[in-house]
Formats: structure tokens, sequence, C-alpha cells
């Protein structure tokens, strides 16, 4: 299978030690190690580094293939490679698989040094704060003063509101698309019951079932339910209707419309990929997000300082974190006296959008990249 000759090719998964964290809980974690993935060179100076956070169940995977015959490119591969939004010609692109998480970096399914078996619901609460700091180590591993950008959708786009709120001076400008402040109570509620999907799933075992099977239905559950927000009402009409599949014979309340099938499949799927403690610990991080640590702070205040200049995207369509969100990040910025500059885009496709990519979106990227690689003199 010939790899496209846009794309940065066949790409390796590296991995650091970053030593002992302390994290905001008071508890420590010995010998963390980060799964990351670059893309492009570093220039002489370190000025050209990109930062790019994943979503939720993402990882360090945002571009290429690992190998030759992969049947699939990286999650962000549209936005990142020659000549393409992220244009590796000219910009080197981080991607760190996050604190928590189960794809390379330190999380529940790692081993605990001091038990030798994997941490389970061992491992201490994080917050998004920490996922920053742990990244934080990695840039600074890697030798880079300041980035050029930094950039992320949903809980990436968390992420990098938090890292400049935490590190004013450290980036050029940033993206953050489809992301909020804080969590409001509909996106909270969904995470609940996705987390019950899991914790009442027997196979779930107080969260230590590994060695002994998978809680498949609870994780395929809450994948689903989560699913359901990432789309729009007007998504789900487009692809499925009320079109309906041929019902097994005997069977009742079963997959008898296309949108369930639908579903089942996005279940069956993230359960081959991600791990159920994982989830429930990575949605604990995002519910306790929230810059005005429960209204104590005004956003104003929690963005005094930042140096860079943003671009906000928010979409139409978006109801798990819809446009009022992103704009009350806007006005914070704004009254901080932060160079914003938002956009709010017409698209269907509801808070997945950031990942559809599309010449919409896109350009409103190119265009912000192009006028601050100007000005950093970054060619």
């Amino acid at each position: 299978m010939a790899i496209k000759q846009s794309s940065v090719g066949i790409v390796k998964t590296q991995y650091a030690d970053i030593g002992e964290l302390k994290l905001e809980s008071g508890d420590i974690l010995p010998n963390v190690r980060l799964a990351y993935e670059t893309y492009g060179k570093l220039n002489r100076d370190k000025s050209n580094a990109v930062l790019v956070f994943h979503a939720l169940t993402g990882d360090a995977h945002a571009a290429g293939k690992h190998r030759k015959t992969s049947r699939k490119s990286g999650w962000y591969d549209l936005a990142i490679g020659p000549k393409k939004t992220f244009d590796t010609n000219k910009l080197f692109v981080i991607c760190i698989n996050v604190l928590g998480g189960c794809r390379g970096t330190t999380g529940p399914s790692s081993i605990n040094p001091k038990t030798k078996r994997q941490y389970g619901l061992d491992f201490p609460e994080i917050s998004i704060r920490d996922i920053v700091r742990t990244q934080k180590k990695l840039i600074t591993q890697l030798g880079i003063k300041k980035l050029f950008c930094i950039t992320g959708g949903s809980m990436g786009g968390m992420l990098a509101i938090q890292w400049l709120s935490d590190y004013p001076d450290s980036a050029n400008c940033a993206i953050a698309i489809a992301c909020t402040a804080r969590e409001h109570p509909f996106a909270l509620a969904f995470n609940d019951i996705g987390r019950k999907a899991i914790m009442n799933d027997l196979d779930w075992q107080k969260g230590n079932y590994y060695g002994k099977g998978v809680p498949k239905k609870g994780l395929s559950l809450a994948r689903q339910i989560g699913h359901v927000t990432y789309l729009s009402p007007d998504t789900f009409e487009r692809k499925f209707g009320r079109e309906r599949r041929k019902r097994q014979k005997g069977a009742k309340f079963g997959a008898e419309f296309e949108v369930q099938k639908y579903l089942n499949y996005q279940g069956k799927l993230f359960v081959k990929r991600f791990d159920a403690n994982s989830y429930l610990y990575l949605t604990g991080a995002v519910d306790n997000f929230d810059l005005t640590e429960g209204g104590k702070k005004q956003l104003p205040r929690v963005f005094a300082g930042i140096k860079a200049k943003f671009l906000l995207v928010s979409f139409t369509s978006d109801w798990l974190y819809p446009p009022q969100q992103v704009e009350e990040i806007y006005t914070g910025l704004a009254e901080a006296g932060v160079p914003v500059v938002y956009r709010k885009i017409d698209l269907p496709y509801g808070h997945d959008a950031f990942l559809v990519y599309n010449n919409t979106l896109g350009n409103a990227m190119i265009d912000f990249l192009d006028g601050e690689s100007k000005t950093a003199g970054i060619r």
C-alpha cells in the first residue's frame, strides 16, 4: 500500500522518561513515561516546534503510518504533513499521549513499581494541569524553550488554554477548537453515565480486571453514550434517518435500525484499543477542569500575562461544548488584553467537526498560521 506523497511517511512512536511527578492531589507518581511522535525537523534555533494535543481517547499517533501495510493513518493526518496546515516542510510537530492514557504513557494499566502489578484504581487521580506539566517536562527535555504554536480540540483545547495559563510566555500562538473553560452540567451528566456503564459491568471487578478479561459491555456502552454527544442531530438524520435493518428471527429490541448498528460498531472498535480505567480517569480529569476554580477566579485574571496570540474556533452544531462556551473564553482573553481571533463556523457535524477536516476550518487555521509564521520568522 503506497503512502501518499503529502504524507509524513512511516513514523515511529518514541518514549521518554520524565522522572517523578508530584500531582495536584499531592500524590506522587514515580518514573513517569510518555509516548510521543514527531514529524518534520526541528530547526537550528528550535523555534519551529508545534505541540498538538489530542482529544479524550486519542493518542500520540497523529500523522503518517507505523507500517506501509497499516490501514489507517494518524488521527490528524489530513492536517499534518508537507504543504498541509501544519506544514512539516517548515514546522516540527509533536504529539504526546496524555498522562493516564493507555497508549504507551503511564496510566492505570501501567505496572505499579510497588506491587509489580497494574495500578488499576491504585493509580492516583489526575488533572488537566497534571497532564500539561508532564508534557512541559518533555518539551524542556527536547531543548525547546518556546513553542511556535500549541493546538488542540475538545480536551486538547482545554490542555492548550491550561498550558498558556500556567506558562504564559511559552508559545507564540495557540489554536483552541471546540473547548470550554469548565464543563457544564450537560457534559458532566453524559460522562457520569459513561463511567457508571463501565463500573456496573461485572467484569470491571473494581478496576482489577487486568489478566482476567475486559469489561467489554460497559466500555462499549460508555463509548456509544459519548459518541452520541460528538455528532449532531443533523448528522444522525443525514447518515441514518430511520433506515431499518433486517431483524434477526426471534430477536426483540436488538439492532433494528441502522443507527443502532453504527453505535454498536463504534463500541466494538473502542474496546479493542482503549482501557476502561483510562476512560474513567480521563473523563474525571475533564469533568474537574475549571479555570475559574469554582468561580473563585475570573477568566481575565486567569489569562492575564499570556503573550501568545489565540485563534478560537466553535461550531454552530456542537451541542457538547456549544459556541457560547468558546465565546466565554474569547471574552476572558480579550478582557485580559490577549490578542485573540474568534471564528464561529457553520458546519453540520457537531462536536467532532474539529476532526472532520474541511476547507472552512482549514482555511481559518492556515490564514492564522501563515500570519504568525511570518511574525516569528519561520519560512
